[in-house]
Protein backbone atom coordinates (compact mmCIF):
# COMPACT_ATOMS: atom_id res chain seq x y z
CA UNK A 1 0.00 0.00 0.00
CA UNK A 2 1.35 3.40 -0.95
CA UNK A 3 2.24 5.73 1.92
CA UNK A 4 -0.61 8.07 2.78
CA UNK A 5 -0.15 11.59 1.41
CA UNK A 6 0.55 14.60 3.56
CA UNK A 7 -2.41 16.99 3.55
CA UNK A 8 -1.57 20.70 3.61
CA UNK A 9 -4.62 22.93 4.00
CA UNK A 10 -3.91 26.65 3.56
CA UNK A 11 -6.62 29.21 4.28
CA UNK A 12 -6.80 32.99 4.26
CA UNK A 13 -9.31 35.17 6.05
CA UNK A 14 -11.49 37.52 4.02
CA UNK A 15 -9.61 36.99 0.72
CA UNK A 16 -11.42 38.01 -2.46
CA UNK A 17 -11.25 35.61 -5.38
CA UNK A 18 -9.98 38.33 -7.75
CA UNK A 19 -6.95 39.22 -5.63
CA UNK A 20 -5.01 36.29 -7.08
CA UNK A 21 -3.35 36.68 -10.45
CA UNK A 22 -4.48 33.16 -11.43
CA UNK A 23 -8.07 34.46 -11.12
CA UNK A 24 -7.31 37.55 -13.18
CA UNK A 25 -6.09 39.92 -10.46
CA UNK A 26 -3.68 42.64 -11.62
CA UNK A 27 -2.93 44.57 -8.44
CA UNK A 28 -0.33 42.11 -7.14
CA UNK A 29 1.43 39.11 -8.62
CA UNK A 30 0.92 35.89 -6.64
CA UNK A 31 3.34 33.41 -8.23
CA UNK A 32 3.56 31.01 -5.29
CA UNK A 33 -0.17 30.55 -4.84
CA UNK A 34 -0.57 30.44 -8.63
CA UNK A 35 1.98 27.60 -8.78
CA UNK A 36 -0.66 25.26 -7.36
CA UNK A 37 -2.26 25.53 -10.81
CA UNK A 38 0.70 23.90 -12.54
CA UNK A 39 -0.42 20.44 -11.43
CA UNK A 40 -3.66 21.35 -9.76
CA UNK A 41 -7.32 22.20 -10.19
CA UNK A 42 -8.78 25.70 -10.11
CA UNK A 43 -12.42 25.95 -9.07
CA UNK A 44 -14.15 28.90 -10.69
CA UNK A 45 -17.35 28.69 -8.66
CA UNK A 46 -16.49 27.85 -5.08
CA UNK A 47 -18.72 29.51 -2.49
CA UNK A 48 -18.41 30.07 1.21
CA UNK A 49 -21.31 28.93 3.38
CA UNK A 50 -21.27 32.03 5.58
CA UNK A 51 -20.19 35.69 5.45
CA UNK A 52 -18.83 35.33 9.00
CA UNK A 53 -15.54 33.75 10.09
CA UNK A 54 -16.69 31.32 12.76
CA UNK A 55 -19.53 29.64 10.83
CA UNK A 56 -17.42 29.34 7.67
CA UNK A 57 -14.46 27.85 9.55
CA UNK A 58 -16.63 25.39 11.44
CA UNK A 59 -18.11 24.24 8.13
CA UNK A 60 -14.62 23.50 6.80
CA UNK A 61 -13.92 21.66 10.04
CA UNK A 62 -17.08 19.53 10.10
CA UNK A 63 -18.43 19.44 6.53
CA UNK A 64 -21.72 20.80 7.88
CA UNK A 65 -23.73 23.91 7.10
CA UNK A 66 -23.92 26.28 10.10
CA UNK A 67 -27.52 25.35 10.95
CA UNK A 68 -26.46 21.70 11.20
CA UNK A 69 -23.25 22.25 13.20
CA UNK A 70 -24.89 24.80 15.53
CA UNK A 71 -21.94 27.16 15.00
CA UNK A 72 -23.72 29.97 13.16
CA UNK A 73 -22.54 33.26 14.70
CA UNK A 74 -19.38 35.17 15.61
CA UNK A 75 -21.22 36.86 18.45
CA UNK A 76 -23.58 34.44 20.20
CA UNK A 77 -22.40 31.67 22.50
CA UNK A 78 -22.29 28.85 19.95
CA UNK A 79 -18.87 27.17 20.07
CA UNK A 80 -18.46 24.04 18.03
CA UNK A 81 -19.66 20.93 19.88
CA UNK A 82 -16.62 18.90 20.95
CA UNK A 83 -18.55 15.69 20.32
CA UNK A 84 -19.02 16.38 16.62
CA UNK A 85 -16.61 14.47 14.38
CA UNK A 86 -14.28 16.88 12.59
CA UNK A 87 -11.35 16.97 10.23
CA UNK A 88 -8.82 16.53 13.06
CA UNK A 89 -10.54 13.71 14.93
CA UNK A 90 -11.27 11.71 11.79
CA UNK A 91 -7.80 12.04 10.28
CA UNK A 92 -6.27 11.08 13.64
CA UNK A 93 -8.32 7.87 13.50
CA UNK A 94 -6.71 7.23 10.10
CA UNK A 95 -3.23 7.59 11.61
CA UNK A 96 -2.50 11.25 10.91
CA UNK A 97 -0.75 13.62 13.29
CA UNK A 98 -2.60 16.90 13.19
CA UNK A 99 -1.44 20.49 13.42
CA UNK A 100 -2.73 24.01 13.00
CA UNK A 101 -0.80 27.24 12.57
CA UNK A 102 -2.62 30.56 12.92
CA UNK A 103 -6.31 31.28 13.24
CA UNK A 104 -8.87 28.84 14.66
CA UNK A 105 -11.94 30.90 15.67
CA UNK A 106 -14.05 27.81 16.31
CA UNK A 107 -15.62 29.53 19.34
CA UNK A 108 -17.02 33.06 19.71
CA UNK A 109 -14.53 35.59 21.03
CA UNK A 110 -15.74 37.52 24.13
CA UNK A 111 -15.62 40.88 22.35
CA UNK A 112 -17.37 42.74 25.18
CA UNK A 113 -14.50 41.97 27.56
CA UNK A 114 -11.77 43.52 25.40
CA UNK A 115 -9.85 46.53 26.74
CA UNK A 116 -7.81 49.22 25.02
CA UNK A 117 -5.20 49.30 27.80
CA UNK A 118 -4.61 45.60 28.32
CA UNK A 119 -4.14 42.25 26.62
CA UNK A 120 -6.05 39.51 28.45
CA UNK A 121 -5.43 35.78 29.10
CA UNK A 122 -6.50 33.31 26.41
CA UNK A 123 -5.25 29.93 27.65
CA UNK A 124 -8.75 28.45 27.99
CA UNK A 125 -9.36 29.06 24.29
CA UNK A 126 -6.17 27.25 23.31
CA UNK A 127 -7.09 24.27 25.46
CA UNK A 128 -10.56 24.16 23.89
CA UNK A 129 -9.10 24.26 20.38
CA UNK A 130 -6.67 21.44 21.16
CA UNK A 131 -9.55 19.37 22.55
CA UNK A 132 -10.96 19.26 19.01
CA UNK A 133 -8.14 16.90 18.03
CA UNK A 134 -5.18 19.20 17.28
CA UNK A 135 -1.86 17.60 18.26
CA UNK A 136 0.27 20.70 17.61
CA UNK A 137 -1.10 24.26 17.72
CA UNK A 138 0.73 27.54 17.15
CA UNK A 139 -2.12 29.97 17.78
CA UNK A 140 -2.53 33.39 16.18
CA UNK A 141 -6.28 33.66 16.48
CA UNK A 142 -6.92 36.77 14.30
CA UNK A 143 -5.03 40.07 14.15
CA UNK A 144 -7.43 41.84 16.51
CA UNK A 145 -7.70 38.87 18.87
CA UNK A 146 -3.91 38.82 19.16
CA UNK A 147 -4.09 42.37 20.49
CA UNK A 148 -7.05 41.73 22.77
CA UNK A 149 -5.88 38.36 24.13
CA UNK A 150 -2.57 36.60 24.76
CA UNK A 151 -2.37 33.87 22.15
CA UNK A 152 0.98 32.30 21.19
CA UNK A 153 1.76 35.06 18.72
CA UNK A 154 1.00 38.00 21.00
CA UNK A 155 3.07 36.49 23.81
CA UNK A 156 6.08 36.43 21.48
CA UNK A 157 5.22 39.86 20.04
CA UNK A 158 5.11 41.31 23.54
CA UNK A 159 8.53 39.89 24.40
CA UNK A 160 9.89 41.39 21.17
CA UNK A 161 8.55 44.82 22.21
CA UNK A 162 5.96 45.44 19.47
CA UNK A 163 2.63 44.52 21.08
CA UNK A 164 1.97 47.78 22.91
CA UNK A 165 2.21 49.94 19.77
CA UNK A 166 0.20 47.41 17.74
CA UNK A 167 -2.51 47.59 20.41
CA UNK A 168 -2.50 51.39 20.34
CA UNK A 169 -2.91 51.51 16.58
CA UNK A 170 -5.65 48.90 16.53
CA UNK A 171 -7.71 50.84 19.09
CA UNK A 172 -7.03 54.24 17.50
CA UNK A 173 -10.42 55.53 16.23
CA UNK A 174 -8.79 57.97 13.81
CA UNK A 175 -7.01 55.60 11.43
CA UNK A 176 -10.07 53.76 10.06
CA UNK A 177 -8.38 50.39 10.67
CA UNK A 178 -5.72 51.25 8.07
CA UNK A 179 -2.11 51.63 9.24
CA UNK A 180 1.31 50.11 8.53
CA UNK A 181 2.41 47.32 10.87
CA UNK A 182 4.51 48.87 13.67
CA UNK A 183 7.46 46.51 13.53
CA UNK A 184 9.70 44.50 11.21
CA UNK A 185 7.84 42.61 8.50
CA UNK A 186 8.83 39.25 9.98
CA UNK A 187 6.71 40.07 13.04
CA UNK A 188 3.51 40.69 11.08
CA UNK A 189 0.88 38.08 12.07
CA UNK A 190 0.85 36.43 8.63
CA UNK A 191 4.65 36.29 8.48
CA UNK A 192 4.69 34.70 11.95
CA UNK A 193 2.16 32.05 10.89
CA UNK A 194 3.93 31.25 7.63
CA UNK A 195 7.37 31.11 9.23
CA UNK A 196 6.19 28.85 12.08
CA UNK A 197 4.51 26.50 9.62
CA UNK A 198 7.53 26.36 7.31
CA UNK A 199 9.86 25.71 10.25
CA UNK A 200 7.62 22.93 11.55
CA UNK A 201 7.64 21.28 8.12
CA UNK A 202 11.41 21.61 7.95
CA UNK A 203 12.00 20.14 11.41
CA UNK A 204 9.53 17.24 11.19
CA UNK A 205 10.72 14.43 9.00
CA UNK A 206 8.09 12.22 7.34
CA UNK A 207 7.72 9.19 9.58
CA UNK A 208 5.26 6.51 10.44
CA UNK A 209 2.45 9.05 10.90
CA UNK A 210 1.35 11.09 7.87
CA UNK A 211 0.88 14.83 8.43
CA UNK A 212 -2.22 17.00 8.31
CA UNK A 213 -1.37 20.70 8.63
CA UNK A 214 -3.94 23.49 8.55
CA UNK A 215 -2.07 26.75 7.89
CA UNK A 216 -4.53 29.52 8.64
CA UNK A 217 -3.54 33.10 7.81
CA UNK A 218 -5.47 35.94 9.51
CA UNK A 219 -4.92 38.25 6.57
CA UNK A 220 -5.93 40.00 4.48
CA UNK A 221 -8.78 40.48 7.01
CA UNK A 222 -8.77 43.93 8.61
CA UNK A 223 -7.12 45.77 10.25
CA UNK A 224 -5.42 46.70 7.00
CA UNK A 225 -1.99 46.60 8.62
CA UNK A 226 0.56 45.43 6.05
CA UNK A 227 4.20 46.47 6.59
CA UNK A 228 4.82 49.65 4.57
CA UNK A 229 7.62 48.04 2.57
CA UNK A 230 5.04 45.83 0.86
CA UNK A 231 3.10 48.79 -0.53
CA UNK A 232 5.52 49.05 -3.46
CA UNK A 233 4.52 45.53 -4.52
CA UNK A 234 1.07 46.86 -5.43
CA UNK A 235 0.48 47.89 -9.04
CA UNK A 236 -1.65 50.99 -8.56
CA UNK A 237 -2.79 50.83 -12.19
CA UNK A 238 -4.01 47.29 -11.52
CA UNK A 239 -6.18 48.19 -8.55
CA UNK A 240 -9.76 47.50 -9.60
CA UNK A 241 -12.07 50.48 -9.76
CA UNK A 242 -14.65 50.42 -7.00
CA UNK A 243 -17.94 49.06 -8.29
CA UNK A 244 -20.89 51.13 -7.10
CA UNK A 245 -23.95 52.91 -8.44
CA UNK A 246 -25.11 56.36 -7.38
CA UNK A 247 -28.41 56.10 -5.55
CA UNK A 248 -28.10 52.34 -5.05
CA UNK A 249 -29.20 52.55 -1.41
CA UNK A 250 -31.87 55.24 -1.52
CA UNK A 251 -34.45 52.52 -0.83
CA UNK A 252 -34.59 51.92 2.95
CA UNK A 253 -35.56 48.28 2.38
CA UNK A 254 -32.10 47.47 1.01
CA UNK A 255 -30.02 45.28 3.30
CA UNK A 256 -27.09 47.71 3.38
CA UNK A 257 -29.04 50.96 3.51
CA UNK A 258 -27.89 51.64 7.09
CA UNK A 259 -24.37 50.39 6.40
CA UNK A 260 -24.09 53.08 3.75
CA UNK A 261 -25.95 55.91 5.49
CA UNK A 262 -25.07 55.09 9.11
CA UNK A 263 -25.76 52.61 11.88
CA UNK A 264 -25.59 49.38 9.90
CA UNK A 265 -24.04 46.03 10.66
CA UNK A 266 -21.22 45.80 8.14
CA UNK A 267 -17.71 45.93 9.59
CA UNK A 268 -16.72 49.19 7.91
CA UNK A 269 -19.42 51.15 9.75
CA UNK A 270 -17.59 51.03 13.07
CA UNK A 271 -14.57 53.21 12.19
CA UNK A 272 -16.37 55.31 9.52
CA UNK A 273 -17.10 59.00 10.13
CA UNK A 274 -20.59 59.13 11.68
CA UNK A 275 -20.55 55.31 11.32
CA UNK A 276 -21.59 55.67 7.68
CA UNK A 277 -19.51 54.09 4.92
CA UNK A 278 -20.64 56.83 2.51
CA UNK A 279 -18.38 59.25 4.43
CA UNK A 280 -15.11 57.54 3.50
CA UNK A 281 -13.03 59.57 1.03
CA UNK A 282 -11.51 58.31 -2.19
CA UNK A 283 -8.10 58.81 -0.59
CA UNK A 284 -9.14 56.48 2.20
CA UNK A 285 -10.43 53.84 -0.23
CA UNK A 286 -7.15 53.92 -2.16
CA UNK A 287 -5.12 53.55 1.03
CA UNK A 288 -7.31 50.66 2.20
CA UNK A 289 -7.07 48.84 -1.13
CA UNK A 290 -3.30 49.28 -1.27
CA UNK A 291 -2.80 47.81 2.19
CA UNK A 292 -5.20 44.94 1.48
CA UNK A 293 -3.44 43.90 -1.72
CA UNK A 294 -0.02 44.36 -0.12
CA UNK A 295 -1.14 41.86 2.54
CA UNK A 296 -1.95 39.39 -0.25
CA UNK A 297 1.62 39.82 -1.56
CA UNK A 298 3.00 39.12 1.91
CA UNK A 299 0.88 35.98 2.24
CA UNK A 300 2.07 34.81 -1.19
CA UNK A 301 5.67 35.10 0.01
CA UNK A 302 4.84 32.96 3.03
CA UNK A 303 3.04 30.37 0.90
CA UNK A 304 6.22 30.16 -1.16
CA UNK A 305 8.23 29.24 1.95
CA UNK A 306 5.67 26.60 2.89
CA UNK A 307 5.50 25.04 -0.58
CA UNK A 308 9.30 24.87 -0.74
CA UNK A 309 9.33 22.73 2.40
CA UNK A 310 6.37 20.66 1.19
CA UNK A 311 8.12 19.86 -2.09
CA UNK A 312 11.36 19.02 -0.30
CA UNK A 313 9.71 16.67 2.20
CA UNK A 314 6.84 15.08 0.30
CA UNK A 315 7.35 15.55 -3.44
CA UNK A 316 4.16 14.47 -5.22
CA UNK A 317 2.82 12.49 -2.26
CA UNK A 318 0.84 15.42 -0.93
CA UNK A 319 -2.47 17.16 -1.33
CA UNK A 320 -2.40 20.95 -1.06
CA UNK A 321 -5.61 22.94 -0.72
CA UNK A 322 -5.77 26.74 -0.83
CA UNK A 323 -8.97 28.66 -0.09
CA UNK A 324 -10.56 31.38 2.07
CA UNK A 325 -13.33 31.48 4.66
CA UNK A 326 -15.11 34.31 2.76
CA UNK A 327 -14.33 37.44 0.75
CA UNK A 328 -14.38 41.20 1.36
CA UNK A 329 -16.40 44.07 -0.17
CA UNK A 330 -13.29 46.32 -0.36
CA UNK A 331 -15.26 49.45 -1.28
CA UNK A 332 -17.62 47.88 -3.79
CA UNK A 333 -21.19 49.09 -3.25
CA UNK A 334 -19.57 51.77 -1.10
CA UNK A 335 -18.83 49.52 1.90
CA UNK A 336 -16.12 47.31 3.34
CA UNK A 337 -16.37 44.14 5.41
CA UNK A 338 -18.60 41.12 4.91
CA UNK A 339 -21.40 41.09 7.49
CA UNK A 340 -24.84 40.25 5.96
CA UNK A 341 -23.29 40.16 2.46
CA UNK A 342 -24.42 37.82 -0.29
CA UNK A 343 -22.59 39.75 -3.01
CA UNK A 344 -20.09 37.69 -5.02
CA UNK A 345 -17.36 39.89 -3.50
CA UNK A 346 -17.91 37.93 -0.28
CA UNK A 347 -19.72 34.76 -1.36
CA UNK A 348 -17.42 33.47 -4.14
CA UNK A 349 -13.95 32.50 -2.96
CA UNK A 350 -10.76 31.05 -4.44
CA UNK A 351 -10.20 27.30 -4.31
CA UNK A 352 -7.08 25.64 -5.68
CA UNK A 353 -6.30 21.97 -5.05
CA UNK A 354 -3.25 19.96 -6.02
CA UNK A 355 -4.42 16.38 -5.66
CA UNK A 356 -1.87 13.64 -4.86
CA UNK A 357 -0.18 12.56 -8.06
CA UNK A 358 -2.02 15.08 -10.25
CA UNK A 359 0.04 15.71 -13.39
CA UNK A 360 -1.95 18.28 -15.36
CA UNK A 361 -3.63 21.60 -14.67
CA UNK A 362 -7.40 21.68 -14.89
CA UNK A 363 -10.31 24.03 -14.28
CA UNK A 364 -13.73 23.23 -12.90
CA UNK A 365 -16.75 25.51 -13.36
CA UNK A 366 -19.30 23.48 -11.36
CA UNK A 367 -20.58 24.88 -8.06
CA UNK A 368 -18.84 23.62 -4.91
CA UNK A 369 -18.64 25.00 -1.39
CA UNK A 370 -16.71 24.81 1.88
CA UNK A 371 -18.61 21.79 3.18
CA UNK A 372 -16.68 19.80 0.53
CA UNK A 373 -13.33 20.36 2.25
CA UNK A 374 -13.73 17.76 5.01
CA UNK A 375 -14.83 14.83 2.79
CA UNK A 376 -12.08 15.73 0.31
CA UNK A 377 -9.43 15.51 3.04
CA UNK A 378 -10.86 12.33 4.55
CA UNK A 379 -10.91 10.57 1.18
CA UNK A 380 -7.33 11.59 0.41
CA UNK A 381 -6.22 10.35 3.84
CA UNK A 382 -8.01 7.03 3.60
CA UNK A 383 -10.21 7.93 6.57
CA UNK A 384 -13.68 6.54 7.03
CA UNK A 385 -16.34 8.76 5.47
CA UNK A 386 -18.75 10.48 7.84
CA UNK A 387 -22.23 11.90 7.31
CA UNK A 388 -21.99 15.56 6.33
CA UNK A 389 -23.37 18.12 3.88
CA UNK A 390 -20.39 18.05 1.52
CA UNK A 391 -18.96 15.62 -1.01
CA UNK A 392 -15.37 14.78 -1.89
CA UNK A 393 -14.00 16.70 -4.86
CA UNK A 394 -11.63 14.02 -6.21
CA UNK A 395 -12.89 12.92 -9.63
CA UNK A 396 -16.24 14.58 -9.04
CA UNK A 397 -18.53 14.89 -12.05
CA UNK A 398 -21.79 16.04 -10.41
CA UNK A 399 -21.89 19.48 -8.83
CA UNK A 400 -24.31 21.57 -6.83
CA UNK A 401 -27.41 23.03 -8.42
CA UNK A 402 -27.83 25.42 -5.49
CA UNK A 403 -25.60 26.63 -2.67
CA UNK A 404 -26.51 28.44 0.54
CA UNK A 405 -25.08 31.03 2.89
CA UNK A 406 -26.04 31.33 6.56
CA UNK A 407 -25.31 33.34 9.69
CA UNK A 408 -27.10 34.99 12.56
CA UNK A 409 -30.43 36.32 11.18
CA UNK A 410 -29.19 35.85 7.60
CA UNK A 411 -29.71 33.28 4.87
CA UNK A 412 -29.27 33.24 1.11
CA UNK A 413 -29.45 30.86 -1.85
CA UNK A 414 -28.04 31.01 -5.37
CA UNK A 415 -27.81 28.86 -8.46
CA UNK A 416 -25.08 31.11 -9.90
CA UNK A 417 -27.63 32.98 -12.04
CA UNK A 418 -30.01 34.38 -9.44
CA UNK A 419 -29.86 35.07 -5.71
CA UNK A 420 -32.43 35.34 -2.96
CA UNK A 421 -31.30 36.90 0.34
CA UNK A 422 -33.30 37.16 3.57
CA UNK A 423 -32.13 39.16 6.61
CA UNK A 424 -34.34 39.16 9.69
CA UNK A 425 -33.04 40.75 12.89
CA UNK A 426 -33.82 43.51 15.35
CA UNK A 427 -37.39 43.73 14.12
CA UNK A 428 -36.31 44.33 10.51
CA UNK A 429 -37.09 42.07 7.58
CA UNK A 430 -35.04 42.65 4.41
CA UNK A 431 -35.43 40.56 1.28
CA UNK A 432 -33.56 40.93 -1.97
CA UNK A 433 -33.65 39.12 -5.30
CA UNK A 434 -30.67 39.68 -7.60
CA UNK A 435 -30.49 38.77 -11.29
CA UNK A 436 -26.85 38.03 -12.13
CA UNK A 437 -27.60 37.48 -15.80
CA UNK A 438 -28.89 40.99 -16.47
CA UNK A 439 -27.29 42.72 -13.47
CA UNK A 440 -23.88 41.04 -12.94
CA UNK A 441 -22.66 43.84 -10.67
CA UNK A 442 -25.62 43.21 -8.35
CA UNK A 443 -26.96 46.76 -8.10
CA UNK A 444 -30.72 46.28 -8.39
CA UNK A 445 -33.16 44.57 -6.05
CA UNK A 446 -35.86 42.90 -8.16
CA UNK A 447 -37.85 41.62 -5.20
CA UNK A 448 -40.99 43.49 -6.29
CA UNK A 449 -40.52 42.94 -10.03
CA UNK A 450 -43.47 40.83 -11.34
CA UNK A 451 -41.37 39.48 -14.20
CA UNK A 452 -38.99 37.89 -11.67
CA UNK A 453 -41.74 36.12 -9.72
CA UNK A 454 -41.05 32.64 -11.11
CA UNK A 455 -37.32 32.58 -10.48
CA UNK A 456 -37.80 34.22 -7.09
CA UNK A 457 -40.35 31.59 -6.02
CA UNK A 458 -38.02 28.79 -7.15
CA UNK A 459 -35.16 30.05 -4.96
CA UNK A 460 -37.41 30.74 -1.98
CA UNK A 461 -38.72 27.18 -2.20
CA UNK A 462 -35.16 25.83 -2.28
CA UNK A 463 -34.30 27.80 0.83
CA UNK A 464 -37.28 26.31 2.68
CA UNK A 465 -36.26 22.82 1.54
CA UNK A 466 -32.71 23.49 2.79
CA UNK A 467 -33.77 24.27 6.35
CA UNK A 468 -36.84 22.01 6.67
CA UNK A 469 -35.01 18.78 7.67
CA UNK A 470 -33.37 20.62 10.56
CA UNK A 471 -36.36 22.62 11.77
CA UNK A 472 -39.08 19.98 11.34
CA UNK A 473 -37.35 16.62 10.80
Amino acid sequence: MAEKPAIIFITCDEMRLDTLSCYGGRAVHTPNIDSLMEKGTKYENCYTVSPLCLPARCSMLTGLYPHNSGAYSNFRKCPLDQNLPNIFTELKKAGYRTSLFGKCHFAPVPYSETRADKTLPYDDFKEYYKSLGIDHLDLQDDKQVSVWYYDDYSKELDKAGYLEEYRRLLWDPENGKVFPFPGPAEWHPDAWVGDHAAQYLKDNEPGSSPLFAWISFSGPHYPFDTPAEYYERVNQDGLPARSYMEGEFTDESRIHYKSFYGGGHIDGCGPAPMHACRNYTEEYWKKLQTSYYANVALIDDEVGKILEQVQDKYGDNVMVIFTADHGEMLGNHGVWGKHDCAYDDVWRIPLLIRFPGQEDASEEKGIVNLTDILPTCLEAGGAEAIACDGKALQGRTEFLEYTFSESEGFCAVTDGKYKYIHVQKEGHNHREFLDLINDPKEFSNRMEDPSAAGEKARLMERLITHFMPHVLP
